[in-house]
């Protein structure tokens, strides 16, 4: 029998939970499903009122890895969905992850979060900006940190504040509070300053995702600013060999140049010392206007 457990008041069926998800860790899905529910009120506030994408891996990193934009079959009736209307299907809806039980629902299907940068309703209208720094080999961690510290100078310099959080996976990713702008505004912005960063640090910053240009340097990938693009969401795992996550970071830990790499069972003591580091990203009174 599959077991039903009540959260917040909707009963879900939550299945395999003792299925090994990550082999390298023998992380369950059971543990998967418990991550989400222990960090919700960090995680909630992100996904919120954003139409989600997931990269699902339910047989573990080395299995099939599928994106799931459609809402998935099975979808209970009370979990929200948008309409995001595509070129090819004008009909098209995606989840919405509102709440808790919403959120242990999605944790049940063993997935990557990806979002937007704008909110339901209000699509190609952003209101943060987001650099996915994405370091070539031997380029790492400790060289995004570099390329993240000019970012938070120069945008600093316009009177924009960055926040900073591992990919989960091999880079870094900054993100800005904005007031509500015209996505295509913010990805000309954003364009505009890697070009302007790879002037200034030519050995470092990469601009292009020339395949040939990458190795031993960060390439500042600016596109997912586009409105039909989508980011990690803040505190999502990742399918990865390890259960690591797109975690927040201070800004010392940036300064001191180290691999950054965070698994699911550092999170509860991360967000007990250091507070939810991206809270400011959903307040309305942290966001900056593009000069």
């Amino acid at each position: 029998m599959t077991p039903i457990t009540e959260v917040a008041g909707r009963r879900l069926a939550l299945t395999n939970l003792e299925k090994v998800i990550h082999p390298a860790t023998g992380t369950t899905k059971g543990e998967i499903v418990h991550y989400y529910a222990v960090v919700a009120d960090a995680l909630l506030p992100h996904l919120r009122d954003r139409p989600v994408s997931f990269l699902r891996y339910p047989d573990g990193p080395d299995g099939q890895l599928f994106v799931t934009k459609n809402p998935p079959p099975g979808t209970p009736d009370w979990v929200r969905t948008t309409p995001v209307p595509h070129s090819d299907d004008p009909g098209a809806e995606q989840v919405v992850l509102d709440d808790l039980a919403s959120l242990v629902w999605a944790g049940n299907l063993v997935a990557e979060f990806h979002t937007p940068q704008w909110r339901a309703g209000e699509p190609g209208i952003a209101d943060r900006m987001v650099f996915d720094l994405d370091p070539g080999p031997p380029a790492g961690v400790p060289e995004c940190c570099e390329v993240a510290l000019w970012l938070r100078e120069r945008l600093a310099a316009d009177g924009l504040a960055a926040y900073a959080k591992t990919s989960g996976s091999k880079g870094l990713h900054l993100l800005v509070p904005l007031a509500p702008t015209p996505s295509k505004e913010v990805s000309a912005y954003a364009k505009g300053l890697a070009v302007e960063g790879e002037a200034a640090l030519p050995g470092l910053m990469l601009h292009r995702m020339t395949r040939a240009l990458r190795p031993g340097k960060v390439f500042v990938d600016h596109s997912q600013n586009a409105a039909a693009k989508t980011t990690a969401t803040p505190y999502t795992l990742r399918a990865r060999r390890e259960p690591t996550v797109s975690a927040p970071v201070t800004w010392e830990e940036v300064e001191e140049r180290r691999d950054l790499v965070f698994r699911l069972g550092d999170i509860p003591a991360r967000l007990e010392r250091h507070g939810e580091l991206m809270a400011p990203l959903c307040d309305p009174e942290q966001r900056g206007r593009l000069p």
